[in-house]
């Protein structure tokens, strides 16, 4: 399938510049927060201390090719060494750390518009969760870089999200009053529970309402993207690494971790009221895949016949309102689209990462069973729509 209209992608993304996290580090925090060090003459990313392994190639220069890993992904094909799947890589490009040069990329992408996401900052989160100041200070460093090299708003046509954690409520009230200060459309959190050195709270406990409430005035996307989730605690206790490594491959935790965090996410935000205390709230989820969709709708469902009180109302229907789904080309997007709407799904390509599309309009491809209508809702409609904030 080919489409005749220019495209809008819910899911592109940077490589960080090595200084991303230091450029603009607060005194206080410049010996804890992220540093470079050099391991057995390899450049190595230490966070307060310890050497974080989140992305094993953390400088990206050289970096995978685009789409590299795409024949994987769709279990075409297979290795003991997913490493060597990626093939050669390259220099770094110019696109993936300038504006003005991937804007000429997206015009020859027929791209009208993207969400920007981070790389290695969705992954920091859970290496600085245990101090709260620590962690809201490298997030600050890090949104203002990235406010300075990629803007909150590229001409109209690349919507870059700034970080934010909940790990201390009044900071993260600070942090979205000048992330909207700045012009943002979307702002980016991890996935699960809000688990800081003495607490775990669900992010729509009400001790976060004075920061949902400034979102839902103001009206902007909150996009839950993939990342370390802090997840793979869960893992140790049946033996596994509590640590995540991008691209290590564990039998075990493929089988059981998968999109727990996404599933529990949504169910937390319905389940603890947060969409009807702030009904203009729209939230996104943004490379978690889409088969926890089908998994949490039945249990909604169920939850709702039983205990209809317990509900301010049916569930499924204000998931229905408040949620749109970003899959992965390879899920069954048709049966999606059939849960929640077409109206509520968003084309991703996860470029220029080599677990997605080397071509992004490509994902028309695998919109099987969907109408010419359908196609340009959720190629373009659904995210251009979400990139406009929508008053209170």
């Amino acid at each position: 399938m080919t489409i005749d209209f220019r495209l809008f992608d819910a899911d592109n993304h940077y490589y960080e510049a090595p200084d991303a996290f230091t450029r603009f580090v607060e005194p206080q925090f410049a010996r804890r927060g992220m540093q470079w060090v050099t391991v057995e003459g390899k450049t190595r990313l230490m966070v307060d201390g310890r050497i974080n392994r989140f992305i094993p190639n953390p400088l990206f220069d050289p970096v995978a090719r685009p789409g590299s890993l795409d024949a994987y992904f769709r279990g075409k094909a297979g290795g003991d060494d997913i490493r060597a799947a990626f093939g050669e890589l390259d220099p770094i490009n110019p696109a993936y750390r300038d504006p003005a040069a991937r804007l000429k990329v997206m015009d020859a992408q027929d791209m009208e518009a993207c969400f920007m996401f981070p790389t290695l900052g969705v992954g920091m989160e859970e290496a600085v969760k245990h101090d709260p100041d620590l962690a809201h200070g490298v997030f600050r460093a890090f949104n203002r870089w990235a406010a300075e090299d990629w803007g909150a708003d590229y001409q109209g046509r690349i919507f870059t999200a700034p970080y934010i954690t909940l790990l201390d409520p009044d900071q993260a009230v600070a942090e979205v009053e000048w992330a909207l200060g700045e012009g943002s459309r979307v702002i980016v959190m991890r996935s699960g529970p809000v688990v800081g050195p003495n607490f775990s709270r669900s992010p729509a406990d009400p001790i976060y309402d004075p920061f949902w409430s400034r979102v839902n005035e103001a009206g902007i996307l909150v996009a839950y993207h993939s990342g370390e989730s802090g997840y793979h605690r869960y893992a140790a206790d049946w033996g596994e690494s509590p640590e995540m490594e991008a691209f290590r491959y564990s039998p075990f935790k493929s089988l059981t971790a998968g999109h727990r965090p996404i599933f529990d996410t949504i169910a937390a935000l319905l389940a603890h009221g947060l969409f009807a205390r702030f009904p203009n709230l729209r939230v996104a989820t943004i490379e978690s895949g889409s088969d926890w969709v089908g998994e949490l709708v039945p249990k909604l469902t169920k939850s709702f016949k039983q205990m209809p009180g317990a509900w301010a109302e049916n569930p499924v229907e204000t998931m229905r309102r408040h949620v749109w789904v970003s899959p992965y080309y390879e899920d069954d997007i048709r049966g999606l689209a059939d849960l929640l709407g077409a109206d509520h799904v968003l084309m991703g390509s996860d470029w220029p990462h080599a677990e997605g599309l080397a071509e992004p309009a490509s994902f028309v491809g695998d919109l099987h069973g969907f109408s010419d209508e359908e196609i340009r809702l959720v190629m373009r409609e659904n995210g251009l729509a979400l990139s406009v904030p929508r008053p209170a």
